[in-house]
């Protein structure tokens, strides 16, 4: 019997490794799955934009390379829950059409559903679309954003002054993306979602040519949304680094790495050592990748392509990050124009060497945009290119039959804003997984776990603060509380992660329980504020329990006089 089971577990291997070889992990399977399209398209993103729990698609789409063309509708792909997708356009976004650049999502008006932003380009506004709920896009533009055109080609959403709400940023080179009279423009949430153009003295960005991509990410570990921004030009007009105070205020950080010809930039920790590095696509000489590593919290970047091999001096467009066989690193994903995609497999120290055969269909296409994420609910992160410039202009998904994510999330940094008296306090935290977006982690819900004074367990969904970064808050509490709390993340894939727990003690008297004007004793005014509490959270929730009840009150009249 034992050398029975030893023979068919080695059949096992057998087969397993016989699959590896005669197939690829990524599989194309684009006829069955996306709809049969021959549109340009620029970029796309994963969005759940129905609230039903898988990830649907929108792409960015926009006629002409140098000059604008037809005007175009943004798709709407709406996946039927196990990878399957149908072009719901015309119900979802009727009726919108531009020369679209770039695609991102974000809450803008905390309702809890995604909305949507398109940077175009050829000296037109950038859309806002506000979901309805369901996935129904309104075009509210004209109410929400300033009124101000560009030749825009990406977009972000991220809370860079930590006031809770999603601002916005826009690549902006004046009449077109190949043009250099525009500044990059930071868009201020005044936290209903309605926008306005951030003073110079915030953002002081001067013209800058040719601008590709921008992306937040956060370089020096303080917990707030740093700034990159990729151009095509060179020399003072290179890609830029701007660094964050904490308060939403940039500093341009001088010197920075001189680069060329970028289309676009990734953050990602590549050797494990706890901060962003990058990877800034045709950024390097002749055209090869640059690849930087972050040498000291932000303030120092060195130049290692050499350790991407080969680096050809080849038309790329994008990249991505993918732990494609599941050994808790990240590899590389490039997606190139007129050849091949590649991906690239982690030493684990930051050295990247190319697979060509087993991974990655050999495809010649377009690609000028590529995205990675669990798309059929395998725990297993699929591939989308989106196609422009030549070529067929079919979009193109490549469903992974390799390893699921059985990694737990990273969660990297926790921090607990200070805060006068008793609150409320602000917790972020930075998470991290197998996979990169310009929206960071790819999450099924990151939560605020706390407790008072030993109280009964609160937990609260943290919201999403762009790239990586996620917002909570603890509510309220009573003077000399002792509050403990952790983070707990859940990715894609169902994999949990808690961070180490934390506490902290509120300010205020730490004298009578109950005595909750801090006069030094129990009196009608504390009984007053009890009474107007009832039913809700906050310094009057005396054992901590998270709701003021009869429980409560028996601890102040216990204490009354």
């Amino acid at each position: 019997m034992k050398n029975q089971t030893a023979l068919q577990l080695a059949a096992t291997a057998a087969l397993a490794a016989g699959a590896g070889a005669f197939g690829q992990q990524f599989v194309d399977q684009t006829s069955t799955r996306f709809p049969v399209q021959a549109e340009y398209t620029n970029q796309c993103t994963f969005v759940d934009i129905d609230g039903d729990g898988d990830k649907d698609i929108v792409f960015a789409n926009g006629q002409g390379y140098s000059s604008i063309g037809t005007l175009l509708k943004p798709r709407i792909y709406v996946n039927n829950g196990a990878g399957t997708f149908a072009d719901e356009t015309d119900a979802r976004a009727a009726g919108i059409t531009g020369c679209f650049r770039g695609v991102e999502a974000g809450d803008v008006d905390r309702d809890g559903d995604w909305d949507l932003l398109l940077a175009q380009d050829y000296n037109r506004r950038p859309l806002l679309l506000v979901n309805n709920g369901a996935g129904v896009f309104a075009d509210q533009t004209s109410t929400r954003l300033p009124n101000i055109t560009m030749g825009s080609a990406r977009g972000q959403f991220g809370d860079v002054d930590n006031d809770g709400d999603l601002d916005i940023v826009l690549c902006n080179s004046g009449a077109s993306r190949f043009a250099a009279t525009g500044r990059p423009r930071l868009f201020l949430n005044g936290g209903g979602g309605v926008f306005t153009d951030a003073p110079t003295a915030q953002f002081p960005t001067a013209a800058l040519a040719e601008q590709m991509d921008c992306v937040f990410g956060d370089v020096d570990n303080d917990l707030d949304l740093d700034l990159h921004v990729g151009t095509r030009a060179t020399g003072a007009n290179s890609s830029q680094l701007w660094i964050n105070n904490g308060a939403g205020a940039f500093a341009k950080l001088n010197p920075f790495v001189t680069d060329t010809t970028a289309y676009s930039y990734d953050f990602g920790d590549i050797d494990g050592d706890g901060d962003l590095d990058l990877i800034g696509v045709n950024a390097g000489t002749s055209n090869a990748e640059l690849l930087l590593k972050n040498s000291s919290l932000g303030t120092s970047w060195t130049n290692i392509s050499a350790q991407i091999s080969p680096n050809p001096t080849v038309d790329d467009n994008d990249s991505r990050f993918i732990d494609f066989d599941n050994d808790g690193d990240l590899d590389l994903l490039v997606a190139a124009l007129g050849g091949p995609d590649r991906i690239y497999r982690n030493s684990g120290t930051g050295t990247f060497t190319q697979v060509t055969t087993g991974v990655l269909p050999s495809i010649t296409d377009s690609s000028l945009d590529i995205k990675v994420g669990d798309l059929t609910g395998d725990g297993k992160p699929d591939i989308v290119t989106a196609q422009g410039e030549s070529g067929a202009f079919q979009n193109r998904i490549y469903i992974n039959t390799g390893p699921a994510d059985t990694i737990a999330p990273n969660i990297k940094l926790v921090e607990q804003v200070p805060s006068k008296g008793g609150g409320p306090f602000v917790v972020r935290t930075e998470v991290f997984d197998g996979t990169t977006s310009d929206r960071g982690f790819d999450d099924k819900g990151v939560f605020l776990v706390y407790t008072v004074n030993g109280g009964k367990p609160q937990t609260r969904a943290m919201a999403w603060s762009g790239n990586s970064l996620c917002r909570g808050v603890i509510p309220a509490q009573p003077p000399c509380a002792t509050v403990r709390y952790f983070v707990r993340a859940v990715d894609a894939s169902n994999n949990v992660a808690n961070s180490p727990e934390k506490l902290f003690v509120t300010g205020g008297s730490c004298g009578i329980p109950g005595d909750l004007d801090g006069n030094g004793v129990v009196d009608g005014a504390d009984l007053a504020t009890l009474l107007n509490s009832w039913g809700q959270g906050g310094p009057a929730d005396l054992n901590g329990d998270g709701t003021v009840d009869a429980a409560d009150m028996a601890v102040l009249l216990n204490n009354f006089g």
